[in-house]
């Protein structure tokens, strides 16, 4: 009996993949414009603090200086001892005005997305097509009738007026709304076999698994609400309302402007945006690559 040997072939080798050339180079140059990005964004930082620690004729001096002759330490109390401005009480007017703010609005956003991303309703699709039209009206068209709305309820020179009405974002509403569209939905499956509501599943499962986004959203709402001047200065008409924003632009008038003293209180003002940003910025990029946006 003939037996057929088998008919064994060599595979052909799979070939190496060849190393793109340039990688070095290519990695170079990324850190070189990095870094020439990086120093752009800086110069204004480092103008603000150059001139904050420097004296008037030095800031207007023909003459430039990368650094100050003398620096003046001095400069960094002078905003709280002037008299003609409450800088600390701006200071913390802020602080409530923004904490208050971020608070509401991912509370008020975050249910009014994860209502329209789960919650089953005929009229789901056209209550967000209406959230979604609200971005195209501009600012200055609801202005004038929401501060007539306020001054109507006695809320100006309050937190109230400075608050309520900036506590909902439908922009905010949109984001999370396509953050839940992607969340996962056999946690909340099991948090209803459980027994839980939609309250309790939102609150219980949801929450908790989503905190990069919330501090990513938080994030960009506290920056946004600090840094609010045109409503501040319309509803604050009483120097004991005024945020910090609207404080800055008391120190310029039309006999004077003390610039030593602008610098130093807008480096003390952008202080905690930068320790918010340094404490919350890992979350930043990753909670909103979680959105589902794709560009």
């Amino acid at each position: 009996m003939t037996t057929t040997a088998p008919d064994v072939r060599k595979t052909p080798a799979t070939p190496a993949k060849k190393k793109r050339g340039g990688g070095v180079i290519g990695n170079t140059g990324l850190y070189i414009a990095t870094g020439v990005a990086a120093l752009l964004f800086l110069i204004p930082f480092y103008l603000i603090v150059r001139n904050a620690l420097m004296t008037d004729p030095e800031i207007t001096g023909e003459n430039w200086k990368w650094f100050p002759t003398d620096i003046q330490w001095g400069n960094i109390t002078e905003p709280f001892q002037d008299e003609t401005v409450d800088f600390g009480r701006a200071l913390w007017n802020s602080w409530v005005v923004a904490i208050l703010h971020t608070s509401g609005i991912l509370l008020i956003c975050s249910l009014a997305g994860y209502g329209l991303a789960r919650i089953p309703y005929k009229h789901a699709n056209k209550v967000f097509y209406a959230v979604l039209v609200t971005l195209m009206i501009p600012t200055a068209v609801t202005f004038v009738p929401s501060f007539v709305l306020v001054s109507s309820l006695g809320w100006v020179d309050s937190y109230r007026g400075l608050i309520i009405p900036g506590l909902f974002s439908g922009f905010t509403c949109f984001l999370f709304r396509q953050y839940f569209l992607g969340f996962p939905k056999e946690l909340e499956e099991a948090a209803r076999v459980d027994g839980l509501s939609y309250w309790g599943a939102y609150w219980r499962v949801v929450v908790p698994n989503s905190l990069n986004f919330f501090a990513a959203m938080a994030t960009i709402t506290f920056i946004s609400g600090w840094n609010s001047f045109l409503w501040p200065l319309v509803i604050g008409q009483d120097p004991s309302a005024w945020t910090i924003q609207v404080a800055l632009s008391a120190y310029m008038t039309n006999q004077t402007v003390n610039y030593h003293l602008i610098f130093m209180s807008t480096a003390i003002s952008i202080l905690p945006l930068v320790l918010v940003f340094l404490f919350l910025q890992r979350w930043l990029v990753q909670g909103i690559a979680q959105t589902g946006i794709k560009g």
